[in-house]
């Protein structure tokens, strides 16, 4: 019996296709930023922290700040369309 056991390598690879990573601007000057909030503890204070340095240090024209509903869930399709709608670049956060 103990020999019908099928075991998983976790270092095998994963069958799922890859996804090419979306081109990246040289710089943020003049454009608008969507800092996506994840939900969890002081994600927001690191996201307004990141959101002035992105004006003061690199010239993002503006920042845009979004919250998800809650961390466990992924972010609504309106959220997302909302977002891709208004900013150029967008990073979610990850709060502590």
């Amino acid at each position: 019996m103990a020999h019908d056991l099928k075991f998983i390598d976790p270092t095998a690879g994963g069958g799922k296709a890859k996804i090419a990573m979306a081109p990246r601007p040289l710089d943020l000057a003049g454009k608008v930023v969507g800092l996506l909030d994840n939900t969890k503890e002081q994600a927001d204070i690191i996201l307004q922290t990141i959101g002035e340095a992105l004006r003061e240090r690199h010239g993002a024209a503006r920042v845009v700040m979004r919250r998800k509903e809650a961390f466990s869930k992924p972010a609504t399709d309106d959220l997302i369309n909302e977002m891709a709608n208004e900013v150029q670049v967008a990073v979610a956060a990850l709060g502590g």
